[in-house]
């Protein structure tokens, strides 16, 4: 007989398993594909490239319409979509494209630099959103919020993702401009995913050993409050 907990951790890992079958349909796979025959074809590189920026838009608004809202990092992907496919057609250049595609990657990375000089940095509130702040899971959240080192780690790693992914668009242009329209799209397709799914599991088990030691310093703490409690009632 199967456990509620079992239930849950069974369906997790299907979500995730879909969740990442939807990334390389509608981000990589697809695109690239789509690209590859449409040069193959005799399209020129912008046509193709704008033609292979279809599949991630359909995979944003597949997205929103599965999960009924819309955040924010989904409304940066489209919105450089769209300015991407019009700077293409406007220009015709197929390396400007390329370069103005990390453009949603420099806006998030400055917005978990700058989310340091708030109440909440940027890690923090994504990751609230992403679990939704009704749930079991975000109510367990934010009530870590005021556990000792816990606010430090969410502001750490918030710190890293901003550093890196301003790191990451640099080395965008170093590609874009020393390689191939095709080489730099297939780079530009697959590593930064690479890097997030790096980052994600490296920051979901720094997050997770920052609430557990909170919660024992937490614990810790009240220990000694309680026992003048236990020696009075003892008397």
């Amino acid at each position: 007989m199967k456990t509620n907990g079992q239930h849950q951790s069974r369906g997790a890992s299907r979500s995730r398993w879909q969740s990442i079958a939807h990334t390389a349909a509608f981000d990589i796979i697809g695109p690239l594909a789509t690209y590859l025959l449409l040069r193959s074809a005799g399209q020129s590189a912008v046509t193709a490239l704008v033609l292979a920026g279809i599949l991630p838009a359909a995979g944003v608004a597949i997205g929103i319409i599965r999960h009924r809202s819309v955040d924010a990092i989904g409304v940066l992907v489209l919105l450089g979509i769209v300015a991407q496919t019009t700077l293409g057609l406007v220009t015709g250049n197929a390396q400007l494209m390329l370069l103005e595609g990390s453009v949603p990657t420099v806006l998030i990375g400055l917005g978990c630099l700058v989310s340091l000089l708030l109440s909440r940095p940027l890690l923090y509130r994504m990751a609230l959103q992403t679990l939704g702040p009704d749930t079991d899971k975000g109510a367990k959240l934010q009530a870590s919020w005021s556990l000792p080192g816990v606010r430090q780690a969410f502001v750490a790693v918030t710190a890293v993702w901003g550093v890196v992914l301003l790191s990451e668009a640099a080395v965008r242009t170093v590609i874009v401009e020393t390689t191939s329209v095709g080489t730099s799209l297939t780079v530009l397709k697959v590593v930064p995913y690479l890097i997030i799914a790096v980052l994600v599991s490296w920051t979901s088990r720094y997050i997770r050993a920052a609430i557990a030691r909170g919660a024992a310093v937490a614990a810790g703490m009240q220990a000694p409050q309680s026992a003048p409690e236990m020696v009075g009632a003892a008397h």
